[in-house]
This record gives C-alpha cells, sequence and structure tokens, in this order.
C-alpha cells in the first residue's frame, strides 16, 4: 500500500551516526523532514545532503528536523557527515524495513540492468504525525528550497 499525503507517517526507530537512535513518535509537536537517498558520498547525494545542511538553520528556524535516511551503515554515515560536516542526523536503515513501509525500496533500471534501490524521495511530516508532502523521484536541483517553502507553509 503507497502512502499518501494526509496518512500516518509510519513510526520507525533507527541507528543513527555516532551511536545514536531517532524515534519518529519522540518528535511529535514539530515537523520532521525524512529524506531518502541512495548511497552516502555519491555525487547526487553528497549535493542533496549538502543542500539540506546549507538550510538547515532556515529550517530549525522553522522548528523543523532534518534526518536522512539511507541502507548505508552507521560507520558509513560517520564518514560521510565528517567529510561533508553535516549537521543533522544520518539513520541507518540497514534493513530495509523503514524503506519498505514509507515505498523507497524500489526496482530500479539503469543501462538495461534491473536492480533493487532506494527512490530518492522526502517526507514533511507535521507536528500530528501525519504526511504534510511526499516528493517521489526527486530531482536534486531545487529540492531543499521547495521542501523549505513546504516546511514554512504548515
Amino acid at each position: 500500500m503507497a502512502l499518501s499525503e494526509g496518512d500516518t507517517a509510519p513510526d520507525f526507530t533507527m541507528p543513527t551516526d555516532g551511536g545514536g537512535t531517532i524515534r519518529l513518535s519522540d518528535l511529535k509537536g514539530k515537523p520532521v523532514i525524512l529524506y531518502f537517498y541512495p548511497k552516502d558520498d555519491t555525487p547526487g547525494c553528497t549535493k542533496e545532503a549538502c543542500g539540506f545542511r546549507d538550510s538547515l538553520p532556515d529550517f530549525s528556524g522553522a522548528g523543523a528536523t532534518v534526518i536522512g535516511v539511507s541502507k548505508d551503515t552507521v560507520a558509513k554515515h560517520d564518514k560521510f557527515k565528517a567529510k561533508y560536516d553535516l549537521t543533522f542526523p544520518l539513520a541507518s536503515d540497514e534493513d530495509g524495513a523503514v524503506c519498505e513501509a514509507y515505498g523507497t525500496w524500489v526496482e530500479k533500471s539503469m543501462y538495461g540492468r534491473k536492480y533493487m534501490g532506494i527512490d530518492r524521495a522526502t517526507f514533511l511530516i507535521d507536528g500530528d504525525g501525519k504526511l504534510a508532502k511526499i516528493w517521489r523521484k526527486v530531482k536534486v536541483p531545487g529540492h531543499v528550497e521547495d521542501v523549505l517553502a513546504a516546511v514554512k507553509s504548515l
């Protein structure tokens, strides 16, 4: 079943960089930007992460929390964060359960070869835990600005 705007966001608990843990239900009462990306330290994912990093003061000013999610290990997240001075949590969904719950684990195709991977997607979750806005098949240029405008309109 695909998630739609207005649905309750699936709760999760995931390990994060730095040995932490993040639980969606602990963040109730404020907006959460949950963005799924394919892999640490690849060109598009790095550009997207740096975009969220650079706009973090604006997201924080709107009371929002930004969380990046991929299937990379916590150790890879630690390296990625250190390399690009990322200042928001990166959650590790190694078993793919959260990707499955949000419908971001999909069949992809490159050069005629089919494989499973993370579909770049962002979910804006409002303070009540509802999906306020969903972006699927995200194109990185301009995306962070679109998300920020949606957060400010909540």
